[in-house]
């Protein structure tokens, strides 16, 4: 294993998003096969059509497990028994997760508006939450509840009255971390062991068990995905998530060893998380390619880290900080360190990146699990016009426009021009008739 180095130090800033595009296949990965679209509207349309009966039967397809309609919901005693186990400083870190996130959202949370102008006439905008949202939790290769608090707290914080959690069944086997989670989060109103597309399609369209939602936001697998991005519309979603991602900015003044951990703390996600740096000299980049060989044998993931970090690891050497920022806007990822000795003044360069940690005590895995907010973060390049997940994922606003008389008297009369324009004379007649009222 080791992760390719590329020198870039003869681009100037302004030829950075021409790389990109030029690399693509390694930036720009496709995906989505057609032959996979197919497979998944499949289970998509069989699901929409025989509602429990296909849910069951995939369930026991891709996870190996019977269940029947009555096994599909789990109780409140099932996630109570799953959930037990853990220790007090477990507890105690999750009490103190969903309280940090919870008051970041608070702080962040959008709300109403209203202003009036020189006619004595009100405009404003008026927030209402969804009614009913589902979340998804991965399972396979690792259990993530963190992901739980990061989706369900600012739903509730944005006050969303239902919220329904699909995730596979191994997730509430006996020691669940995501039961534990859900025991200590108030507001969960359902629960059900099915995953994959099937669980996604069942929350797009109901079944006879599981009620239809509004959203359905949380990551997932590529199926998964695919999934989401083919049912929307039928539903919203927060975004399309691909193979998660890390770069890191090092101008060589920290260890390289802390960026190597970092690096590796993204590629254990799985054999197709992106593990990116950004460095100022060869000599940097060498000894981070080093560290990050050295941790990687001492890893209990190394298999999955090898994987990651020989088909999407990559440093590349560029001349400054202002060729670095540029690097990183035309990549856009997912999240981004900038450890350098003044992060600072590097963050009103960066345009375009889901989340930002500043210096050395910022690791991306604080914000995984602790920080405030959400971790569920826009991936691929995407974050050039997707946002992170956060209360207004989960509301929708209506304008509100109270006109005065004096209003309509100053106003009507240039929207009834446009309105003839356009040839629309019935709307020109329904401002002009209320210019006689008293």
């Amino acid at each position: 294993m080791t992760i390719r180095i590329e020198d870039l130090s003869s681009l100037l800033p302004d030829r950075m998003s021409d790389y990109v595009k030029t690399e693509k296949s390694f930036f720009l990965k496709s995906l989505f096969s057609e032959d996979m679209e197919n497979k998944v509207n499949r289970i998509i349309r069989d699901v929409e059509k025989r509602g429990d009966i296909a849910l069951i039967e995939a369930t026991k397809r891709f996870d190996g497990v019977s269940l029947n309609a009555g096994g599909i919901k789990v109780s409140n005693e099932q996630i109570d028994a799953a959930g037990r186990g853990f220790d007090d400083n477990f507890y105690h870190a999750v009490d103190l997760s969903i309280k940090r996130v919870r008051k970041y959202h608070e702080l962040a949370a959008a709300k109403d508006w209203m202003y009036s102008d020189d006619t004595g006439s009100t405009f404003g905008q008026k927030y209402t939450p969804l009614e009913r949202v589902g979340i998804y939790i991965p399972g396979g290769k690792a259990s993530y509840p963190s992901t739980l608090i990061m989706t369900a707290v600012p739903a509730l914080v944005a006050g969303v009255k239902e919220i329904a959690v699909v995730s596979p069944p191994s997730s509430f086997e006996d020691h669940s971390p995501l039961a534990s989670v859900i025991k200590k989060l108030e507001g969960i109103t359902d629960i059900y062991r099915v995953g994959g597309v099937q669980g996604v399609a069942a929350l797009a369209f109901g079944t006879q068990t599981i009620k239809k939602v509004d959203k359905i936001v949380g990551p997932g697998n590529i199926y998964v995905t695919l999934a989401k991005k083919l049912l929307y519309g039928y539903v919203d979603i927060d975004m399309i998530a691909g193979p998660s991602e890390v770069l890191v900015i090092s101008d060589g003044s920290e260890d390289p060893e802390l960026t190597a951990a970092d690096l590796l703390a993204q590629a254990e996600h799985d054999e197709q998380a992106r593990a990116l740096c950004v460095t100022l000299s060869p000599e940097n980049a060498r000894d981070i390619r080093a560290r990050v060989e050295k941790l990687t044998e001492k890893s209990v993931r190394k298999d999955i880290i090898k994987k990651s970090i020989d088909d999407s690891g990559r440093i590349f050497i560029v001349r400054d900080l202002d060729c670095a920022a540029a690097l990183a806007n035309a990549i856009a990822p997912e999240h981004l360190e900038i450890q350098t000795g003044d992060p600072g003044a590097l963050l009103d360069k960066i345009q375009n990146a889901g989340a930002i940690f500043l210096g050395r005590y910022s690791p991306e895995a604080i914000g995984d699990y602790i920080a405030g907010p959400s971790h569920v973060l826009p991936t691929g390049g995407t974050a050039r016009f997707f946002s992170p997940l956060s209360t207004t994922s989960f509301t929708k606003f209506s304008s509100v426009i109270d006109v005065s008389k004096n209003g309509l008297d100053i106003l009507g009369r240039h929207a009834a021009r446009i309105a003839r324009a356009e040839g629309l004379y019935s709307h020109a007649e329904s401002i002009t008739l209320r210019e006689e009222l008293d």
